[in-house]
């Protein structure tokens, strides 16, 4: 019999290194509240904030895992491959469209998470070049966040500041999201899909791979379903939409607890993303005590005319990149002054569409590498840095702009 502590060992044993930099960034949070570096009031005052978006993130991810579980994101690949009838233009178009509904109705890091290993899978299975496939889904992760608040936390945190509910947000917000996803597919094309870039004319369609268990495939299609249609009937930012996230997770739960409990396992629990969001939420006040307030505001100005707008969203795009998307508009948006909505919004552009340059610049494309790496996808940096910083500044401008013309 083994020894009570050798459980404890193998999980301790299992965490990889980005485990460990977010176990470190919520202990590092932790003592800056023990020393008072961080008073206590503005911790809580800061995890009471974040309090309903863990219970989305919770939720949303659990619903995508066992979505995944049941074969519904691999039906959907191998019928878009297929569809695509061993035509390129057509597969770009269909993977586009994939990683952009995904983003948009599920949020970037069940992209990153979750759709990044089924598009490396079908790079396989149809013998086709997997780094396209693989910056598709990366890039789209990020750039293809800005339409619901539900599709970034950084949305949530934005939609709250600027009191817009879920159709007031998505109409604010269409125009640069539709900018920005024309830049993301023309760069796509010319850096990673083009003739000289893939590699082959045509690819083979891979054969089908039947369902496992239709009930369980059916119920958690549904209540993808459901959770989407709860966005689009126009779900309030929140604790209403964690309870929303939350009802659908159960109804996947519930499916599998018939069905295949096996499934139901300690590791379909995200606490990762729980323990970094958490440490981040203090370590940034903390921060902020000490200069990058400052910092932010020199940089963001208060001009909410075009120049600070642009200044904001570079500013936000830049730091990204530096820090982490999400320290950055957390930061940004507390030099920001409550009534520059537009100024907020390119913020979150910024920070949303620019961190695509640094494999850091956001939780999804720290994921993203993850499964990379565990797919022994080779991803050149140099090529992966400047084709990001063109994606970056292109992506930033066009939808910034697309903002200020639709205002």
């Amino acid at each position: 019999m083994p020894p009570p502590t050798e459980p404890l060992r193998r999980a301790v044993g299992s965490l990889g290194v980005l485990d460990w930099i977010r176990i470190a960034v919520l202990v590092l949070g932790v003592v800056f509240v023990a020393t008072g570096l961080l008073p206590a009031d503005t911790a809580r005052s800061s995890i009471g904030r974040i309090a309903p978006l863990l219970l989305f993130l919770f939720s949303v991810i659990i619903l995508a895992e066992l979505t995944k579980e049941a074969g519904v994101f691999d039906a959907i690949a191998q019928r878009m491959a297929r569809a695509g009838r061993g035509n390129y233009v057509a597969l770009f178009l269909l993977c586009v469209a994939f990683a952009s509904l995904t983003t948009i109705f599920l949020n970037l890091d069940t992209t990153a998470v979750l759709l990044t290993p089924v598009m490396l899978a079908l790079a396989a299975r149809a013998r086709i070049a997997t780094l396209p496939l693989a910056m598709t889904t990366v890039w789209l992760a990020n750039t293809a966040s800005l339409l619901l608040p539900v599709s970034n936390l950084t949305n949530l945190l934005a939609a709250d500041r600027v009191a817009l509910e879920t159709r007031a947000f998505a109409a604010r917000m269409w125009a640069p999201q539709l900018a920005v996803l024309a830049v993301t597919m023309a760069l796509l094309w010319v850096f990673y899909w083009r003739r000289s870039a893939r590699g082959a004319d045509v690819y083979d369609p891979p054969d089908p791979i039947p369902v496992r268990d239709r009930v369980l495939f059916s119920a958690t299609a549904v209540a993808c379903l459901l959770f989407i249609g709860a966005i689009l009937a126009g779900v309030h930012t929140g604790i209403q939409l964690g309870l929303a996230a939350t009802a659908a997770a159960a109804v996947a739960v519930a499916a599998f607890a018939v069905r295949d409990r096996s499934v139901l396992r300690p590791v379909l629990i995200p606490w990762q993303l729980m323990v970094f969001v958490t440490g981040l939420f203090l370590v940034v006040p903390t921060l902020e005590r000490f200069g990058l307030d400052d910092v932010m505001r020199g940089l963001v100005g208060h001009d909410d005319g075009v120049a600070g707008a642009f200044r904001a969203a570079f500013s936000g795009a830049g730091l990204s990149n530096v820090l982490n998307n999400l320290p950055a508009y957390v930061a940004g948006e507390s030099a920001v002054p409550a009534s520059n909505k537009d100024q907020l919004l390119s913020l979150l552009v910024g920070t949303n569409v620019g961190p695509v340059i640094t494999p850091w610049g956001s939780l999804a494309t720290l994921l993203w590498f993850e499964w990379c790496r565990r797919w022994d996808v080779r991803v050149p940096m140099r090529r992966f840095v400047l084709s990001g910083t063109a994606l970056a500044v292109a992506g930033c401008a066009a939808a910034v702009g697309a903002l200020l013309l639709t205002r």
